[in-house]
C-alpha cells in the first residue's frame, strides 16, 4: 500500500510539473507568435510603403483602370448607334475580327506553302525532262498582315530619307545664321503643306522617273515614302537648327582654343550638345510621317494599311466597319510603339554622349 501511494504522489508530482512546464511554455510561445506576427505586418506595411513600388503599381494600374472603362464606355454606347452598315461593333465584335483577319493570314501562308512546294516539285520533274523551268510569284491578294509589313517598310524608308536631309541642313542653319535667314521662309512656307497635296506631284515626278518596266522597288512604295519624307523632314530639320544655335558658346570658344577642325568641332562639340533636340524632332517626325502615310495609300490606293481601311469601307459588308475600327486601333498601337522605339534609342545613345 506504501508503494501504490508513493506511485500515485510521483504522478501528481510529475503531471503538476507537466502542467506548470506547460503554463509556462504557453506564454512563450504566444509571445513568439505574437512577434512574429508583428514583424510579418510590419514586413508588409515596409513592403506597401515603398515608393518604387506604389509608383510602379500606380503607372501599371491607373492606365489599366482608364483602358478598361474606356471599354465598357465603347460596349455600352457602341449598340445605340446605327450606321448603314448595322449598329457600331463593340469591343467583342472587333477583337472577333482581328482574329479572322489572322486566320486569314494563317490560311493565307498554307496556300503559299503549298503553292510554292506544287512549284518545286514542277521544276524538278521538268530538270528530269529536260525542259526548261518557270518560276512564278504567289499572286494570291495581301492580307492585313502584309498590309502592316508594307506600311512599316515604307514608313521606315521615308523617315530614314527625311533624316538624311533635315540632320545636316539643321545643322547648317544653326550654325550660320546667314543660311538660317535664307532658308527660314522657304520652310516655314513648305511645312503646312498637305500630303494630300505632295502626292500628285510625287506620283507624276515618279512616273516620269522611273521608267523601268521592272524597277527594284515598286512605285507605289517609293511614291508613298517619298511623300513621308516631305512631310515629317520639317519637325526634324526645325529642331535640329534650334538645338545648335542653342549650344553654350564657351563649348564653341573651347574648341576655337584647341584649334579643333571643322569635322572635330561637329562630332565632338555640336552634335552631342543638340542631340535632344534632334531626337526629340525625330519622334515628332515619325508621328508625323505615319500619320501622313495611312492618308497617302488611302488616297494613291498604294499597298498599305490606309489601303486595307478604304477596300473595307468601299466593300460594305457586315464585318467592314468592324475590320476598319480594329485597323484604326492597330494604327494607334503600331504608333505608340514607333515612338517608344525612339525614345529607347534616344536614351541609348544619350548614354554614350561626350558632352
Amino acid at each position: 500500500m506504501a508503494t501504490v501511494v508513493e506511485n500515485s504522489e510521483f504522478l501528481d508530482s510529475n503531471s503538476s510539473s507537466a502542467v506548470s512546464e506547460k503554463s509556462n511554455s504557453s506564454p512563450l510561445k504566444s509571445h513568439a507568435g505574437k512577434s512574429q506576427e508583428q514583424s510579418e505586418a510590419q514586413n508588409r506595411k515596409a513592403v506597401l510603403a515603398n515608393p518604387k513600388l506604389i509608383k510602379m503599381v500606380k503607372s501599371i494600374a491607373i492606365p489599366m483602370i482608364g483602358i478598361i472603362a474606356f471599354l465598357g464606355l465603347w460596349g455600352l454606347l457602341a449598340p445605340q448607334v446605327d450606321t448603314s452598315l448595322g449598329s457600331l461593333p463593340g469591343p467583342v465584335e472587333v477583337g472577333a475580327q482581328g482574329i479572322a483577319l489572322y486566320n486569314e493570314w494563317s490560311a493565307t501562308q498554307v496556300d503559299k506553302a503549298a503553292f510554292y512546294a506544287a512549284q518545286e516539285t514542277r521544276n524538278a520533274a521538268a530538270i528530269a525532262a529536260g525542259n526548261p523551268v518557270q518560276n512564278f510569284e504567289y499572286s494570291g491578294s495581301p492580307t492585313f498582315l502584309d498590309q502592316i509589313w508594307t506600311s512599316l517598310m515604307t514608313v521606315a524608308l521615308g523617315f530614314f530619307l527625311a533624316t538624311i536631309v533635315a540632320v545636316p541642313i539643321g545643322l547648317i542653319c544653326g550654325l550660320s545664321k546667314t543660311i538660317n535667314a535664307a532658308i527660314n521662309p522657304l520652310i516655314q512656307i513648305m511645312k503646312p503643306v498637305s500630303p494630300l497635296a505632295w502626292l500628285p506631284i510625287v506620283t507624276m515626278v515618279i512616273s516620269a522617273t522611273m521608267t523601268d518596266p521592272d524597277p527594284s522597288l515598286p512605285k507605289s512604295f517609293v511614291i508613298s515614302a517619298i511623300v513621308v519624307m516631305l512631310c515629317s523632314l520639317w519637325t526634324t530639320l526645325i529642331n535640329t537648327a534650334v538645338g545648335t544655335a542653342s549650344i553654350d558658346k564657351d563649348l564653341l570658344n573651347v574648341g576655337r582654343v584647341l584649334r579643333l577642325g571643322w569635322f572635330a568641332k561637329l562630332t565632338r562639340l555640336v552634335l552631342p550638345s543638340a542631340l535632344p533636340y534632334i531626337f526629340t524632332g525625330m519622334r515628332l517626325s515619325l508621328g508625323v510621317g505615319w500619320m501622313v502615310l495611312i492618308a497617302a495609300e488611302m488616297l494613291a490606293q498604294n499597298p498599305g494599311l490606309g489601303k486595307f481601311v478604304w477596300d473595307e469601307f468601299q466593300n460594305g459588308s457586315s464585318q467592314s466597319l468592324a475590320r476598319i475600327m480594329f485597323a484604326v486601333i492597330v494604327i494607334g498601337l503600331i504608333g505608340f510603339m514607333l515612338d517608344r522605339l525612339m525614345m529607347m534609342l534616344e536614351n541609348l545613345v544619350s548614354r554614350n554622349r561626350t558632352v
